[in-house]
């Protein structure tokens, strides 16, 4: 599975994750930090990556555009 880690979450957790999801990245590693989401979501759909984030305005760019690949949405940060 590949995850795209939106720029909510620390990107330290690629080097946590490589060995179960070497395909990993998180947006800086996709030169899409402060990017819009839209931008982030078509890059996710272009490379066939699954999006995780805790920000709820992907679900609202699924509901008017489909859904990408998949779409983890996390609760409120600790």
């Amino acid at each position: 599975m590949r995850l795209l880690f939106d720029q909510n979450i620390s990107f330290r957790i690629t080097k946590r994750l490589f060995d179960l999801f070497p395909d990993c990245k998180h947006v800086s590693d996709c030169g899409l930090m402060d990017c819009e989401d839209s931008e982030i979501w078509e890059y996710a759909q272009k490379n066939d990556y699954s999006i995780v984030t805790y920000d709820a305005d992907f679900y609202d760019i699924s509901v008017l555009n489909g859904h990408p690949r998949r779409l983890f949405g996390l609760g409120p940060p600790i």
